[in-house]
């Protein structure tokens, strides 16, 4: 599975741009997502992407593996055409797989090895071939956690070694990393200048994957983000929304908050991060079709973050503060 395929060869200068980004988009999509260049790899994607930790059962979808499937192709049918996932999503990746199989050349995956050992990123990649259904990947990160955060820079750069040899054999095109917070090793990778791409926590909640971030930390993820900028890298932001404090679980984390204000949320937080033009897409979990053509929405719509959007951001977030949920975090 992991030689090299005639149909790379013959494709290549249709991937060199992922132009299909221009395709036409069905009649509910009445207006197009804007696009962006993701940096030196030269990928030109609709700055929207679809983040696959929103498809486990076990992660609180709500819908049936089919009706998942269907979610997916709802998101390329709008137009999303970069869809991220990681070897332990566990039935993400199948589904992503069957969902997008027919349209493969037209979409950009991103996949990760969570594996800290070198002698297992191969054995993880064909995993991940298979239960895509694809003979090649776009992206392939180093996973943030578990990954990154239990290694040493060191240890992450004989992980880096073996993604190289992939990107060299063409199984996949791209490799980068991830991190939810740990940003003095994202930082140490970054400057080795070894990566196309990197996908970082950048919103306005300043939290990791199970953690709230100190000063220091924020500081660190600032100068990831200049440094990877100067570097000409990707830029890919998660935890965009706050993994879901400042959307699907806002009313619950805070409740009483005005409901009309609550469904306000998702677009100052969205504005916030995009009025960085580092930032070249964000990748977001969406667990319904609701959210998809919502967030397709607030970002066709375009605008600046607001000062009423900074204004209700900052209200919310110091009642978040209060919630016990959020006290209980560790700081990182």
């Amino acid at each position: 599975m992991l030689k090299r395929r005639e149909f790379l060869k013959k494709t290549a200068q249709v991937f060199s741009v992922l132009s299909v980004c221009e395709r036409v988009t069905p009649a509910e999509a009445s207006v197009a997502i804007p696009v962006r260049t993701l940096g030196k790899t030269g990928l030109k994607l609709p700055i929207l992407g679809y983040g696959g930790a929103a498809l486990p059962k076990a992660w609180r979808s709500p819908l049936s593996y089919e009706e998942r499937v269907k979610l997916v192709r709802h998101a390329f049918d709008r137009g999303i055409l970069y869809f991220d996932t990681a070897g332990n999503y566990m039935e993400s990746q199948s589904i992503l797989g069957e969902a997008l199989k027919d349209r493969r050349h037209e979409v950009c995956l991103v996949t990760k090895v969570e594996t800290t050992k070198a002698e297992e990123v191969r054995k993880a990649a064909e995993k991940s071939l298979k239960e895509l259904q694809t003979d090649y990947l776009d992206i392939l990160l180093i996973h943030g956690t578990p990954g990154l955060e239990q290694m040493s820079v060191g240890q992450a750069m004989k992980i880096h070694a073996e993604l190289v040899k992939l990107r060299d054999e063409k199984i996949t095109r791209f490799i980068g990393f991830s991190a939810h917070g740990y940003f003095d090793k994202a930082l140490a990778l970054i400057n080795s200048g070894g990566f196309d791409m990197c996908m970082l926590s950048y919103g306005y909640m300043p939290r990791g994957s199970s953690s709230i971030w100190s000063p220091r930390m924020i500081t660190l993820r600032d100068a990831c983000l200049a440094k990877a900028h100067e570097l000409g890298m990707g830029i890919v932001a998660m935890k965009v929304l706050g993994g879901g404090w400042l959307g699907r679980w806002s009313g619950y984390l805070v409740p009483g908050f005005d409901r009309e204000r609550l469904a306000q949320l998702p677009g100052a937080a969205i504005r916030y991060v995009l009025q960085d033009e580092r930032v070249h897409l964000l990748a977001v979990g969406m667990k319904v079709k609701e959210e998809i053509d919502a967030n397709i929405k607030i970002i066709s719509s375009g605008g600046d973050c607001t000062p009423a959007d900074r204004a209700l951001l900052s209200e919310f977030s110091a009642k978040l503060y209060e919630a016990d949920t959020i006290k209980k975090m560790r700081v990182e």
